[in-house]
């Protein structure tokens, strides 16, 4: 690391491309991390949910992902600020996605001997905890290093794994291995085989002492009045994501329950190589054309409307064909979504030397979702319309979040 680089991580917007070694580093990662992130909440906790209380599956299962998610809220956020003021010749962000890795994968192992829900919910709140540590450093390297012309590409190759993981995750818990612990066991050991690639091989500078503060409780707390975009932006994807977590918890039980397919493990494993197809497809390219363009907000809503028409088809009709057609739709709109959608938050931060910091309070309308998506989507399903009523609240909701978009004035 020159010391012009150095300078740019620590003081301005950074200058100097990233190459493809640096960004296929970081996707391998981010592909183990959201393995570990994503297979259990599709898959395995499902199914471990559902032999463990087959009667109220659905309640026990959103009330173990929404604790995992409050335990993600508050960790995030910390161990992106405490990344912030990391001090040591291993760099900022290099401990924390390797130490989170290791917790995260202790977690996973923990979940997977567990025989009460209780217990299930426990070790799962443990692999938050590690994983979002391991997050809070991988979101953060991309404003430390990647210029603002080439973040949303950059974004959008992150934004793969982030859907690839679940099929890479889905077919090694369906295909390679059996039971749901052995499942569980294999996804702990490659979140920590593929996060050593990046910490090994990729730079990460220190920061200077008269740079580092200490962490106070206020910090966390990013005024919407002083940094106006900032909230806009954190209000938008909190509600994208939200119509997304209200969508895709309960899919195993839809299959199941109402479009009445024979193999629900088999068909969450087709719509999920549908839509990651979609993502594919869109990613990279709507996050090339952005950068090219300079525009961000057209983009996001782009991405958030087609989402919403996938979650449309889902509320009128429930037969196989028409799923498919939407999981490959929600792929489109998600992969140009996450892209745009991620550089624009990197140039509205408030502060570049709380970068990681600032993202985990973003981060929060990631993981706030997965705690109020169940608390809302739980009783739509047993008292407001069944799955019609819940797939039609996830499009308002989703449509919302790409209007309010445009009340972002600093980016175009």
């Amino acid at each position: 690391m020159t010391t012009e680089e150095t300078t740019q991580v620590l003081h301005s917007e950074p200058r100097i491309r990233v190459g493809g070694g640096w960004i296929s580093a970081l996707v391998l990662a981010n592909l183990g991390l959201f393995m570990a992130f994503l297979t259990p909440i599709q898959i395995l906790l499902a199914e471990q949910i559902d032999a463990l209380d087959p009667s109220g599956k659905e309640v026990a299962l959103g009330w173990a992902t929404g604790v995992g998610a409050l335990v993600a809220v508050v960790a995030n956020p910390l161990a992106g600020a405490l990344s912030d003021r990391t001090v040591g010749r291993f760099g900022r962000r290099r401990p924390w996605i390797l130490g989170g890795a290791v917790v995260g994968a202790v977690g996973l192992a923990v979940t997977a001997a567990q025989t009460t829900v209780v217990g299930v919910a426990l070790g799962w709140c443990l692999a938050q905890l590690g994983l979002n540590a391991m997050l809070a450093g991988t979101n953060a390297v991309v404003p430390d290093l990647v210029p603002v012309r080439q973040r949303a590409a950059v974004s959008g190759f992150i934004g793969i794994p982030m859907t690839l993981g679940l099929v890479v995750g889905a077919l090694l818990v369906t295909t390679v291995v059996t039971g749901i612990a052995t499942g569980y066991l294999l996804l702990a050991a490659l979140t920590v085989l593929c996060a050593v690639p990046f910490v090994l091989l990729t730079p990460d500078p220190q920061v200077p002492l008269p740079a580092r503060e200490p962490v106070r409780l206020k910090d966390f707390v990013v005024s919407p009045r002083v940094y106006p975009d900032f909230g806009w932006a954190w209000v938008t994807r909190f509600l994208v994501m939200l119509g997304n977590a209200m969508g895709t918890l309960y899919l195993l039980y839809f299959l199941k329950d109402a479009v009445h397919y024979p193999d629900p493990d088999e068909g969450v494993l087709i719509l999920t190589l549908l839509y990651t197809a979609g993502v594919v497809v869109t990613a990279v390219a709507g996050g090339v054309v952005s950068d090219r363009l300079g525009r961000r907000k057209a983009l996001v809503s782009v991405g958030s409307a087609l989402m919403a028409v996938a979650s449309l088809m889902l509320t009128l009709w429930h037969t196989w064909p028409v799923v498919m057609g939407a999981a490959a739709l929600l792929g489109l709109g998600f992969g140009v979504y996450i892209a745009v959608d991620q550089a624009l938050i990197t140039q509205v931060l408030p502060r570049a030397g709380d970068r990681a910091r600032d993202l985990g309070v973003i981060n929060v309308a990631n993981s706030a979702p997965q705690v109020l998506g169940p608390a809302l989507a739980a009783p739509i399903v047993a008292y407001a319309g069944g799955y019609a009523g819940l797939y039609l609240t996830a499009t308002v909701v989703t449509v919302l979040g790409g209007v309010l978009v445009w009340k972002i004035r600093s980016v175009p």
